[in-house]
């Protein structure tokens, strides 16, 4: 839903999430980006290049969501159960949005550049939120690599298709959780 009181460029970047989570990137255009957000189509080149800039600019909103969920669960006491259900729930709200982010970040050099930078903003961002030390960076790489495609996998139903049950893949990424929070306390 378009807010009113939001500047012209957060409207066209909210309407353009809407479409890219509703659509995915490669069905929709920058004409109905702009007329979801309530503009005729000749405004949304005022503040955006391309569909690219602004599925950018709605990237790094999300990213922005995703790090203050992070913030959120490094204050509260929460369970691993419990931070990888808010995983799962994140990229199956955005399915559409990330299948389009991650087949664009291999065939757009920019697209690609900015997923590295947004990972490396939330490696950092985790790090200092819990105190890790960078020696660790290739471990929590594969960690992170590991949560996310999973979180993927159950949202786009690959599990699924290979008769492999929702609990089972949640078992592991509960795990995974777990080893990294355990690994916090030593």
């Amino acid at each position: 839903m378009i807010c009113m009181t939001e500047n012209t460029s957060e409207r066209l970047i909210r309407a353009a999430m809407d479409e890219f989570c509703e659509d995915g990137y490669f069905a929709t255009d920058s004409n109905k980006i702009a007329r979801r957000a309530g503009f005729a189509p000749q405004t949304f080149y005022r503040w955006f290049k391309d569909k690219t800039d602004v599925f950018l600019a709605a990237y790094q909103k999300w990213s922005e969501q995703e790090l203050q969920l992070l913030g959120v669960l490094a204050f509260e006491n929460v369970s691993a159960d419990q931070v990888v259900d808010i995983i799962i729930k994140h990229h199956r709200d955005y399915v559409l949005f990330r299948r389009s982010l991650r087949q664009l970040s291999v065939e757009n050099p920019v697209v690609r550049q900015t997923r590295a930078e947004t990972r490396l903003r939330q490696m950092n961002f985790i790090q200092q939120r819990f105190g890790l030390e960078q020696k660790n960076k290739g471990d929590f790489f594969a960690l992170m690599f590991q949560i996310e495609r999973l979180a993927d996998g159950l949202a786009e139903n690959e599990f699924h298709d290979l008769g492999v049950e929702e609990i089972e893949i949640r078992q592991s990424m509960i795990g995974l959780v777990t080893h990294f929070l355990n690994s916090l306390e030593q």
